[in-house]
């Protein structure tokens, strides 16, 4: 947060704390699909049987754990991202570059949104399955794309907000940063 230091609307405040609850489940999903990996390779090495649900598990808990966690890794600015042109420029300057990139990207994530709905809508009320033995129901792991990415476009939203108003620096840059450049 920048030197404003009045707290965030409450809908902030919502949007934050729902994306650090699910950067937690994101966590979880990872951590779970490592240890049903340890039990593939332990069966199918070990005890010499085939592995039937593991592999499908896995990529649905890697998916999900990407789209859920996605917020939370925008709210804690762990993306990948070049920053050399807004450290050099002033902070109006940079912060118009923030809003214009987080508007591009909320533009992109409500598209994938806008197809992502009648997606998994499509495999919820047909009761697709995965063509596996294990017949895994597609919408349970199709919802994280939804669910993710439309609270993905609200952290970006929340973002703008904070910047625009001035109540957090555009890519997390502090004055001192910008007086050493």
């Amino acid at each position: 947060m920048s030197s404003n230091t009045a707290r965030p609307p409450g809908w902030v405040a919502a949007v934050h704390a729902v994306s650090r609850f699910f950067g937690v489940i994101s966590a979880g999903l990872i951590l779970l699909a490592v240890g049903v990996i340890c039990h593939m390779v332990f069966v199918r090495a070990v005890l010499d049987e085939s592995s039937i649900w593991q592999t499908e598990f896995t990529t649905f808990a890697v998916v999900a754990a990407t789209f859920l966690g996605a917020p939370y890794i925008l709210l804690t600015h762990g993306h990948v991202r070049v920053d050399v042109v807004p450290l050099m420029v002033s902070t109006p300057v940079s912060r118009m570059l923030h809003f214009f990139g987080s508007a591009v990207a909320l533009v992109f994530c409500l598209f994938f949104l806008y197809a992502a709905v009648p997606w998994w809508h499509e495999a919820w009320t047909s009761g697709s399955t995965t063509p596996s033995i294990w017949r895994a129901r597609l919408w349970i792991p199709y919802l994280s794309v939804p669910v993710g990415l439309g609270l993905l476009c609200l952290q970006f939203m929340a973002e703008m907000w904070l910047v625009m108003t001035r109540r957090a620096e555009p890519f997390v840059m502090s004055h001192d940063t910008k007086e050493a450049l």
